[in-house]
């Protein structure tokens, strides 16, 4: 089995993404900075999403999937360099969000789809979790519920709507990001 020739995200990509951020004024109730934000995430989620296939085309082998998987997440969620406190922060959402899409694909790859509950289920639970302070514990649940958003289970993010946002809000965010991006793994174009 030979690797595929293509790279699935580089650094050089992020980093173009955060350049971007460092030059346009980010106002996140601004319609044009919430949507660059959205963007800075679903394009990370694309690369996920075409690991994801390659790995169940057998393009990639578990290890070779599990490797290219943490290659991306080192670059993604590294510490970006910004003076803007406000920019780091709207950064350190997306890192967030992309948390789970991570821990999803890994959990995935490594151990199947969780078949204990529905991703419904698995959020509820995650929610009770981080409301009983259990971090690890509602991560972990939110990546159970990832696993069956990759395996085509519908996420529904009204299930969020009364919901205090917390970390679970925001990595389930990124699982929506997940699901978009496994239905159109479309690469998201600069559109300057």
């Amino acid at each position: 089995m030979s690797a595929p020739e293509e790279e699935f995200y580089s650094e050089e990509r992020w980093q173009n993404w955060l350049d971007r951020l460092r030059e346009e004024d980010l106002d996140p109730e601004d319609e044009d900075s919430a949507r660059l934000l959205l963007n800075l995430q679903d394009d990370v989620a694309i690369a996920v999403a075409k690991i994801l296939k390659a790995f169940e085309d057998d393009e990639l082998e578990q290890e070779e999937t599990m490797d290219e998987l943490a290659d991306i997440r080192e670059v993604v969620l590294a510490e970006p360099a910004f003076d803007d406190e406000d920019k780091l922060m709207l950064v350190d959402g997306v890192q967030t969000s992309l948390v789970a899409v991570f821990y999803s694909a890994e959990q995935y790859v490594a151990d199947g789809v969780a078949d204990e509950a529905s991703v419904e289920e698995y959020v509820q639970a995650a929610v009770e979790a981080e409301t009983g302070e259990d971090l690890d514990r509602a991560l972990g649940l939110v990546a159970a519920a990832g696993t069956r958003v990759v395996d085509d289970e519908e996420l529904d993010m009204e299930l969020l709507e009364d919901v205090e946002y917390g970390l679970v809000t925001e990595w389930v965010n990124g699982l929506d990001s997940l699901q978009s991006a496994l239905s159109d793994p479309e690469v998201i174009e600069d559109d300057d």
